[in-house]
């Protein structure tokens, strides 16, 4: 949707110097579009090559952000900036402030802004699998996919940041000063994901709790033994980089979408399954296990699996690989890329 005081949309992406960032930016490259990127660290040189403007910036700093927004006329915001699961747990009342605090200056700002222009400000939210808190691992085994109702008391800082900032974007673009005589005509036009493990084949893993699959194939392209900190057993959902892109773009994309906050996901896979397949690419990987008892313990509370049914329903979800059909087409493929030394082919039986 295009502000009326403004010729083409203007979209903002928070946090883009992180993994999803880039890939974010780069497929929305195009004439109909300028790109506002923002972060607190330095972005990348060839991410800010593809965009009209780029800011440093603290996500909390709520006279920054109005600046920024007003600044660009703003009518599309992709908020990607977070302090992921594990740092969140090192630095708990931080996590809180950039992503409670930052997330609410976002959405109030973008609500005001909406209702001066006389039309609704796109917000994309991705959240995650970590607003999930299941007791027992017997509990998680039986539950099999979770639907986006289910379970949902989060045991970390991260997980319950996402999951009350998803009942934010719901209040601002539903109920929003609903008693109110003055209520806006035009409220905040808010979609969320909730993401599995992302797999950045391409980039370097930044230290998240599902981490260890990408840590795992990073280690094994440069012949390096990885100590895996979860059990091998432990499955969650997972998708790769370019799915989580193309699915933030298509649910920015539709119209009027019928809930505010949908699972997607590709393929679940334990780490095992992960260890099982690399060496037959990478011959000389050596693979080991030892759980780290904390982190074990966070995911452990995250379902298997995701159903995501009602993203296939309301706009056209489509997963593009399973676990085999990834590693052979996007992973390995883009390793190999990154590294610049190919991998050993899949041996034949």
């Amino acid at each position: 949707m295009t502000s009326s005081t403004s010729p083409r949309r203007s979209v903002l992406v928070t946090g883009a110097a992180g993994e999803i960032g880039h890939g974010l930016i780069a497929s929305m490259r195009d004439d109909d579009v300028s790109i506002v990127a923002m972060d607190l660290r330095e972005v990348p040189k060839e991410t800010r090559s593809l965009c009209d403007a780029v800011h440093m910036g603290d996500v909390c700093d709520k006279d920054f952000i109005e600046h920024v927004l007003t600044m660009h006329e703003t009518n599309e915001i992709y908020h990607l900036a977070a302090l992921l699961s594990s740092r969140a747990e090192h630095v708990p009342e931080t996590a809180h402030d950039v992503n409670v605090q930052g997330t609410f200056h976002l959405l109030r700002l973008a609500a005001r802004l909406g209702e001066s222009w006389g039309s609704r400000v796109k917000f994309v939210f991705p959240s995650t699998i970590a607003v999930y808190g299941i007791r027992t691992l017997d509990e998680k085994m039986r539950c099999g996919e979770l639907r986006e109702n289910e379970h949902l008391s989060p045991i970390t800082m991260y997980g319950a940041n996402k999951l009350y900032c998803e009942s934010l974007g719901r209040y601002y673009s539903r109920h929003y000063r609903q008693v109110s005589k003055n209520r806006p005509q035009h409220l905040l036009d808010f979609r969320c994901l909730r993401l599995p493990g992302v797999i950045a084949a391409d980039t370097r893993p930044s230290g998240g709790t599902s981490d260890f699959v990408p840590e795992m194939l990073h280690a094994s392209a440069k012949g390096e033994a990885y100590e895996c900190f979860v059990r091998e057993d432990t499955a969650i959902p997972w998708m790769t980089m370019p799915e989580c892109v193309d699915a933030l773009v298509r649910i920015a994309q539709i119209d009027e979408p019928e809930h505010a906050v949908y699972n997607i996901g590709s393929f679940s896979a334990s780490a095992g399954d992960f260890a099982r397949l690399i060496p037959q690419y990478f011959p000389g990987a050596d693979i080991s296990f030892k759980p780290d008892e904390g982190r074990q313990a966070l995911v452990d509370t995250w379902p298997r699996d995701v159903d995501c049914s009602s993203a296939r329903r309301d706009w056209g979800f489509k997963q593009r690989w399973g676990l085999e059909a990834a590693m052979e087409e996007y992973i390995i493929p883009s390793i190999q890329k990154h590294y610049d030394s190919p991998a050993a082919g899949r041996t034949s039986s």
